[in-house]
């Protein structure tokens, strides 16, 4: 079991500001209370998903409906510090707590998670040197939003308009996010992607050819805008030494880029990116959290494709996903 990871930075700074009398007072209306679910997903037989259900505090003494944040690599929360975190966001009053419906992954996650053409009713795979990845998206996205999302809003009192979920995930799991968003924008208004797996691409025959045929850089290409639909992206700026365009900027830092600002070839080739498709950007939220904008770029310093990482981007993840610093 990978034991969870130190937390420094903003959650110390949170506990150090709250008074203790103040903290045990609020302890039960602050710290989330957990059930697990085993679900049935017909297309994944004889597999059951397994799902937790992270409740807010004062959920069992309120008749409220509450914002719902759904999660893959549900398994990893320990690990990322869900619950300390959203307890000691709530304590310093920075956010409304959510429900949380955190979905472990499937035996096969890479088959599970990645793209997928919802109209066509596939998936989009792609080949790489760890083997195919998204054979099932399109049967696990499908699942998520229409099977998951109804389950939920009819046995939790969620609010029940896309502007009120959020879809979030890490690595694959965040290129998979972005898939829940860009294909059910009437379901997911708004994603969060940590060190998402924007490099997949149709060609990797080459670096060029990786460059021309990324999956998710196409997929925005070809549009349209979701108009409601918001992203916050955060990557590590220690995740790898890999520069496919050399241009000094590490690929997952890189793909990234070019889906919000499109990629441009020397040839005059060209994919349009969100900012091409009429979305506002803040290309810096560490600097700039209060700035309004439809896509929020943070980056870590020093931060690694780990736990550890992407537990010092959740609190900054969950402020901007409660509204704060972003209306």
């Amino acid at each position: 079991m990978t034991r969870p990871p130190r937390r420094g930075g903003l959650l110390a700074l949170l506990f150090a500001c709250w008074p203790l009398h103040a903290f045990a007072a609020a302890a039960d209306t602050c710290t989330p209370t957990q059930r697990t679910l085993q679900l049935d997903a017909p297309a994944f037989a004889p597999e059951r998903v397994t799902v937790d259900v992270y409740l807010p505090g004062d959920y069992a003494r309120s008749s409220r409906r509450y914002r719902v944040l759904y999660a893959d690599d549900g398994q990893d929360m320990p690990a990322v510090g869900l619950v300390p975190t959203l307890t000691a966001l709530c304590h310093a009053q920075a956010i409304r707590l959510p429900i949380v419906v955190a979905v472990h992954m499937l035996r096969d996650r890479m088959g599970t998670y990645g793209l997928s053409d919802r109209a066509q009713r596939r998936s989009l795979s792609a080949d790489t040197k760890y083997g195919p990845v998204g054979r099932r998206a399109y049967d696990y996205s499908q699942w998520l939003a229409t099977r998951l999302v109804p389950y939920i809003d009819a046995h939790y009192r969620s609010r029940r308009d896309a502007a009120s979920r959020s879809m979030l995930g890490w690595s694959l799991g965040g290129l998979n996010a972005f898939n829940l968003g860009w294909q059910y924008p009437a379901v997911f208004g708004r994603v969060g992607a940590f060190s998402p797996s924007f490099w997949l691409a149709a060609d990797r025959g080459s670096d060029d050819a990786v460059e021309r045929t990324r999956l998710a850089q196409r997929m925005v290409d070809r549009g349209p805008k979701r108009p409601q639909l918001r992203f916050w992206f955060a990557a590590g700026t220690a995740e790898e030494t890999s520069d496919r365009d050399h241009d000094g900027v590490i690929d997952v830092i890189g793909d990234i880029r070019d889906l919000i600002d499109g990629y441009h070839a020397a040839d005059g080739f060209r994919l349009r990116g969100l900012r091409q498709l009429g979305y506002s950007v803040n290309p810096d939220y560490a600097a700039q959290p209060g700035r309004h904008a439809d896509v929020a770029i943070y980056l870590l310093p020093g931060g690694k494709h780990q736990q550890a990482s992407w537990a010092k981007m959740l609190p900054l993840f969950l402020r901007w996903d409660d509204g704060g610093g972003s209306r």
